[in-house]
Formats: structure tokens, sequence, C-alpha cells
């Protein structure tokens, strides 16, 4: 069983992934780990963090010699910008002058609900946990779960539909490659993928106007993942089924408010045979669908076809024009300080959700194909 966990604070020591039963003798490429970890960073409408982090992942446990041993791996980000903050983010016991403390909780975060769950008097107890930082140890592990899913020959990559009002216009997406749409997005600063400079600088303006005027954007994007064989998931059980998992990991991204499989919600307006994927067969295919509306997914069981996965964030809460709130202590209004905030993070949430469908997809596959050994995990898939 894949077990996956991440630890730390945003302006803490680090981020730190945590993946058990990742099988033995995996050869890792750093490079590539590190290439996701970048990617993470980069897009049109990010914030001032990005300027001074440059993510690399460190191995603390569970690999020696560049491979893996089959025991537990902690994975480290570390942040460039602990210096800055050390004598508010130490753990060693220590006064805290009373302007550092913040009492000012900001809509549409975390902030007061984790106060008043944890019975805190100081909100950065919860925001540097809930900061969107912690993707840093998401994409890390999902790195190296693609890594290995791309060794099986399994692919997984995203692009981004939509920001604000502006959408990527439908007839220039339909009919083609998800891993030409992939390539073309990888060439966008706002990982669209068309290669379009007219739609392209519309989706700039579009975070240009935010930007000016103290908001945020959110968006939508679309994750897929091909060369997935029959059979991952189960109908059996309501936490067996794949689609189930899929969206868990997707939504438990920050801003994530919506997660659909296939056709999605649009299939909720058309007749079934409009929704359903016919079943055809020959003896070269087997078993095949000339349609794909179910998203790859039937039952809770991959079919054979790519997983596609699209998701809606929401506008970051952040907002340089700020929103009214109540001072925890004093219970005065005020209107809510600013942190170091993303106009625009929908390019790299899209990433995010690359690493949540990987780390899902080879938990299901070791859980089909088990094995302790990646030479025997070869073996093994078909």
């Amino acid at each position: 069983m894949l077990r996956f966990f991440t630890a730390g604070e945003s302006h803490g020591k680090g981020i730190f992934a945590y993946l058990e039963g990742v099988p033995a003798n995996f050869e890792i490429d750093f490079d590539f780990i590190n290439s996701e970890l970048a990617r993470r960073q980069r897009g049109y409408g990010r914030g001032g963090r990005m300027k001074i982090e440059r993510d690399k992942v460190e191995f603390l446990s569970g690999v020696r010699l560049g491979k893996t041993l089959g025991s537990p791996i902690l994975m480290a980000v570390w942040n460039r910008d602990y210096k800055n903050w050390e004598e508010i983010m130490k753990p060693e016991k220590g006064e805290l002058p009373k302007e550092k403390v913040v009492s000012r909780p900001r809509p549409g975060h975390a902030d007061l609900p984790g106060v008043l769950k944890y019975g805190f008097d100081d909100v950065r107890n919860v925001l540097e946990r809930s900061s969107a930082r912690e993707t840093a140890g998401r994409v890390a592990a999902g790195a190296l779960c693609k890594d290995i899913l791309r060794r099986l020959g399994i692919e997984i990559g995203s692009f981004v539909l939509s920001i604000g009002s502006v959408k990527v216009p439908r007839e220039m997406i339909e009919g083609k490659e998800l891993k030409e749409l992939f390539k073309l997005a990888e060439e966008s600063e706002v990982r669209i993928p068309v290669k379009d400079k007219e739609v392209e600088e519309r989706f700039k303006e579009e975070i240009d106007w935010a930007r000016k005027k103290g908001e945020s954007l959110g968006g939508t994007f679309l994750v897929f993942a091909t060369g997935i064989p029959v059979g991952l998931g189960s109908h059996t059980q309501w936490d067996k089924r794949l689609d189930g998992r899929i969206a868990q990991g997707i939504m438990s991204i920050q801003a994530i408010k919506g997660v659909e499989i296939g056709l999605g919600f649009k299939g909720a307006e058309l007749p079934g045979s409009k929704v359903h994927d016919e079943i055809f067969y020959n003896s070269e295919k087997g078993f095949y669908r000339l349609t794909n509306r179910a998203g790859g997914i039937e039952g809770g069981i991959t079919n054979g076809e790519p997983i596609i996965v699209k998701a809606a964030m929401k506008p970051i809460p952040t907002l340089y024009r700020p929103l009214r709130s109540v001072d925890i202590r004093t219970k005065e209004p005020f209107e809510a300080s600013v942190e170091r905030s993303d106009v625009c993070a929908v390019p790299a949430a899209a990433v995010v959700g690359e690493a949540m469908v990987a780390i899902t997809l080879l938990g299901a596959l070791l859980e089909r194909y088990p094995a302790d050994d990646f030479k025997r995990l070869r073996e093994l898939f078909p």
C-alpha cells in the first residue's frame, strides 16, 4: 500500500513529503523531480515568493546511491526564506513580540476556522500550514510517482482551460491529441494548450486587469493520464472507486472547489445516448470505445481509455484590495491584511493536480500489481 503525507510550514525550515510503499531498486531521475518543482513555480500572475524560492528536492531517507530501498522515503524542499522568519518560526521556546502576533483572520482562508478549532490566539499557527506552499511537498512526491509511472508507459499532463472570464476556444482543442495539447501548454506562460498569441494575450490582459484592481482570479484546468491499463480501482466498496479517490486528491488542493471526471456536469444536461461510451471489439484491439465521455473510469474502475479530470479553482482569497473581517482579540472590524500573494495560480495548480493524480494512480497500480521490487513490477505490468 502506498502512503503519502506532507509536513512543514510556509515560512518554516522546509516542506517535507513522506512516501511509504515505493518499490525498491527504482533508479530516480533527480533532474526530472527538480524540473517538476520548477514547473510549479512558473506561470503568469505568480507572486513575490516565487522570486525568493528556487525549489530543489533533497532525499533524507529511503534512497541510496540513486535507487529506492523499499523503505520509507522522506523528501525535503528547504525554504530559503526561513532565514528571514527564524525568530518568528523557530521551534525552540521563546517570547514573541505582541506586534508579531497575527490576530486578524483573512476571509476565505483557514484562518478563523483553524483558530476556533485548535484554540489558538495567533492566526499564524494556522496560516503557515494551510498555505499553498505545502504543495511543494505534493509536487516532490508526485514527481517521484510520475517518474515511476512514465517508466511503465503511463504519461500524466495538464493544461489550463480558463482563467477568470477568459476561456480557451473549444474549437482550438477539440480532436487534438492530449499529449500534443500538453506540449503546447508547456510553451505558454499561462499554460493554455494553443499556439495563438492573440488568445494568450487575452489571458494575460485578464490577469493584468486583476492585478491593477487589487483582485485575484481563479479558473479551470484539465489533468490527463494515458497508457492506463484496465482494472485499476474497484466497484466493490466506496473507498476503492478510483474516480472517488482521484476526486479527493484533487479536491484536497488549496482553493479547488469543483472536480469533474470525463463529461462531468455536462453529462447532467444530456440524454444517456450522448453520455455513455459504446463498446466495440476486434481481435487486434480487444474491447475498445470510439468516445471517452466517461473519462477513462466506469464503475470506479479504469477501462483502458485516458483518464480525464477537470478542476475548478476559486480566486485566491488574499487580495491587495482587502476584504472586511474582525480581530479575534478586540472583536473590532478591520480590513484584512495581505501576506505575499499571487494574482492567479491556476497554471501552478494544474501542476499540483498532476502530482495528486500520479500519487493516486501509483497507489491503485501497486494494489493491482503488488511488487516490492521495481524489476518485479515491470514484469507484472501488462
